[in-house]
């Protein structure tokens, strides 16, 4: 047999207090097996069953997925990697530490009993660690979720009593096994619960019941469709204008003329063009996610249309920097980050292929491309000394890392620019990779890293292509970045009992407080 299966280890000797306890368990496990609960013995096999190999959970997480909203989706991903890392546990160090038989089945009705019996170990319960982990997953990432798939994971474990095949001690061991890997998962990558930005410098906005006075700009080719009508739906009064990308600047303009406040749905690019119309009107912003990666509203904490219409109806907004770049002639500005060298290099070839060959194929094929290129994309003149560079990095503030997540900023008013430089030699993909793994290291051979709220670099070339929040241009000789401190007002939805705040704390002294 199997190590997992063996259940010919020698017996232990006696030991009143463990003796004890397996009596008790005992006791309890026939306690269940004698008592018949109304619609029990139909219902609760069926769905231990289901929860084999953890199918259930993988449709759960599938349902989950399909709402198409991204806290659902994390939830659904956090809890599959906490169930992955409970198997794991269980399997290579549960089962074969406790090499316990399974309860004896003469006390359990055999119309609950399970048509194919279990042939591993009884301690832990696997079923109930998956289901316990799969359960604290979601809610560590959505409470809500994770409150509708808790009765179902409750059920689960107690299936595993009900149908004979474990202890009552084997079933909280699981479970407590289980929600133990979700928190282990959740200190590898932290939810974003965990990096709730501070709610600074506040800010006066007026409060729009019903969205009045609010005009929606929506970029139709980012596939807003569903949130536009959630926002409808929410705030009836408001305008919304949907458009084609290439309308966008005309109508943002438009907008602006007769908005109190100006509103956008698109991805990073279409907020950057938006937010240079509202900082030139004097106008706050609305942002509602609606692209792919929607960075500058998730670090600003505006996830869906919930957000966003809390803090319109009661008024709730923060002033935030703006990054602002000029090459000669040519500037404009940044909310997200801006780069030289080989991601503007990528996002060119990636532009490319993708109407040929699809986005993901013309992404992995235009990183072969770029990283294989025999000479550096970018060289500038760096504290007098001109030095080949594959990368140049900017963050419209200070991107930090926490466990194995990607970077985010947790001050949007931070007044510095996170500047990153992977400096040019040989093998371009080794040293991107590890000026990425090194995140807060500020210096070795490959990069360096810097907080300013000022940069000038020289030498670079004219025609040198850039990259602002993910769209494409090109300098014009020596490029000068900086930083618009609290340059622009958004709404976002404030900490706190209902989002609210007293009317002092947003305009006293110590305007940056939360």
């Amino acid at each position: 047999m199997s190590p997992d299966v063996d259940l010919t280890a020698l017996t232990p000797g006696p030991h009143p207090l463990r003796n004890g306890f397996l009596r008790l368990d005992q006791r309890a496990f026939e306690a269940v097996a004698a008592r018949t609960w109304p619609g029990a013995d139909p219902l609760l096999p069926r769905l231990s069953r289901s929860a084999n190999h953890g199918v259930l959970w993988f449709g759960v997480a599938a349902a989950l997925a399909a709402s198409r909203t991204p806290r659902a989706r994390r939830a659904a991903a956090r809890g599959l990697a906490s169930l992955g890392l409970a198997s794991l546990t269980i399997n290579t160090l549960g089962k074969r530490s406790v090499r316990r038989a399974r309860p004896l089945l003469d006390a359990v009705p055999r119309v609950r009993q399970l048509k194919r019996q279990p042939i591993t170990t009884s301690f832990p319960s696997g079923h109930s660690a998956s289901a316990a982990a799969f359960a604290t997953g979601v809610a560590l990432e959505s409470p809500a979720w994770g409150a509708a798939v808790a009765p179902v994971a409750a059920a689960v474990a107690l299936s595993r009593v009900y149908t004979g095949v474990h202890f009552p001690s084997d079933v909280v061991a699981g479970a407590a096994l289980g929600a133990g890997a979700a928190f282990a998962v959740r200190a590898l990558v932290p939810t974003r619960a965990q990096h709730i930005p501070p709610a600074r410098p506040l800010a006066e906005v007026p409060a729009l019941p019903g969205g009045e006075g609010l005009v929606m700009v929506a970029n139709v080719a980012s596939g807003t469709s569903d949130r536009v009508r959630a926002l409808c739906d929410a705030l009836p009064d408001a305008e919304v204008v949907e458009c084609e990308p290439g309308d966008i600047p005309a109508e943002l303009e438009k907008a602006a003329d007769h908005a109190r406040v100006l509103g956008v749905c698109g991805g990073d690019g279409t907020v950057n063009a938006a937010a240079e119309v509202a900082l030139r009107h004097g106008l706050p912003l609305a942002v509602l996610p609606g692209g792919t990666l929607n960075h500058f509203a998730y670090d600003l904490g505006v996830e869906d249309v919930r957000d966003l219409c809390g803090a319109l109806e009661r008024g709730e907004g923060v002033r935030v920097d703006v990054g602002r770049f000029a090459s000669g002639g040519r500037s404009g500005i940044f909310l997200n980050t801006f780069s030289l060298g080989v991601y503007p290099e990528l996002v060119r070839e990636r532009e490319h292929w993708s109407s040929k060959i699809g986005g993901w194929p013309a992404g992995v094929l235009a990183a072969v491309r770029v990283l294989r290129a025999d000479r550096h994309p970018l060289e500038a003149e760096v504290r007098g000394r001109r030095r080949p560079l594959w990368l140049l990095f900017a963050g419209n503030g200070t991107y930090h890392r926490r466990g194995l997540a990607s970077g985010r900023r947790l001050d949007l008013a931070d007044g510095q620019l996170d500047v990153r430089v992977v400096h040019g030699g040989r093998r371009p993909a080794l040293r991107l990779l590890s000026a990425a793994l090194a995140g807060p290291l500020t210096r070795s051979p490959a990069h360096a890293a810097v907080q300013v709220p000022r940069l000038r670099l020289s030498g670079v070339a004219p025609g040198t292509l850039m990259a602002f929040d993910g769209e494409l241009t090109e300098t014009e000789g020596d490029l000068t970045l900086e930083k618009l401190p609290e340059a622009l007002t958004v709404y976002r939805p404030l900490p706190g009992e209902g989002g609210l705040l007293s009317l002092t704390d947003r305009t006293g002294p110590g305007d940056d407080s939360s």
